[in-house]
């Protein structure tokens, strides 16, 4: 299902940057970081539609999962580069039940590793 491409080609690949960025110094795996960033960018690549699932112009679980995948996601691998995914994910945060999550969310914003 396309709420499956969010948790399995987007957030797994930023917990990959996220997870070394908690290790001890000595014990970074750059190779790894690498690569998620480069998963993360296909990912964006192929992620252009109105919303997620696309199965109607309707918001969906899909877009459910796009939420924090990207909103985290995109604070590592900027979206800037993806114009069509970059005008998704402004849609998806003016969605009032988005926002509402993503503004009670701020407080506890300084202990992601990834900002």
């Amino acid at each position: 299902a396309a709420d499956r491409f969010w948790d399995l080609h987007v957030h797994q690949h930023m917990q990959v940057i996220v997870g070394d960025r908690l290790r001890p110094e000595g014990a970074k795996d750059s190779f790894g970081v690498a690569q998620a960033r480069a998963k993360l960018a296909e990912s964006y690549a192929i992620a252009d539609r109105t919303w997620a699932a696309e199965v109607r112009d309707d918001f969906t679980i899909a877009d459910c999962a796009a939420a924090p995948a990207l909103f985290f996601a995109q604070k590592l691998v900027p979206i800037d580069a993806y114009p069509t995914l970059a005008a998704y994910y402004a849609r998806l945060r003016a969605r009032p039940s988005v926002a509402r999550t993503f503004d009670e969310a701020a407080p506890y914003l300084a202990m992601f590793p990834g900002a």
